[in-house]
């Protein structure tokens, strides 16, 4: 199916999405804005959980919110650069999840990052993760 293509693709025990630099991702220097790095980070993601079957919009008054992220700004990505945002879990429980995330151009990482997500309700209070999805992300990709 499209939509499926689009969201990327599991392999190697991780979640692959590839994507493009547009001209709106960039500086007037034509390289990547440090902000869109997250932005291509939370669209890798969502979509290794759309593939995994967890929809962000049918999680009936739950939300993943960033806990924490720590950022290394290793190379620039530059104006059509082809790149690929890697996914992998690292911890699954209680409330969290730990992954471990990198946008690649070709072999080259151009930016690590490990993020914590928490599951919370509509108030903001951690809220256990449903077994069902739970066992979902402890699935080896």
């Amino acid at each position: 199916m499209m939509t499926e293509r689009l969201a990327g693709e599991f392999r190697d025990g991780a979640h692959w999405l590839p994507l493009r630099v547009y001209y709106e991702d960039t500086d007037a220097g034509g390289i990547v804005y440090h902000s869109n790095y997250l932005k291509y980070c939370e669209r890798g993601r969502t979509d290794c959980l759309r593939l995994l079957g967890i929809h962000h919009s049918r999680l009936d008054g739950l939300a993943f919110v960033v806990r924490r992220m720590t950022c290394d700004f290793l190379m620039p990505a530059r104006l059509d650069d082809l790149l690929e945002v890697e996914t992998r879990m690292i911890e699954v429980g209680g409330a969290r999840v730990v992954l471990a995330q990198r946008v690649l151009k070709g072999r080259e990482a151009l930016f690590a990052a490990d993020v914590t997500v928490a599951l919370v309700d509509g108030a903001g209070r951690p809220r256990r993760l449903p077994k069902e999805m739970a066992n979902l992300l402890k699935l080896p990709l």
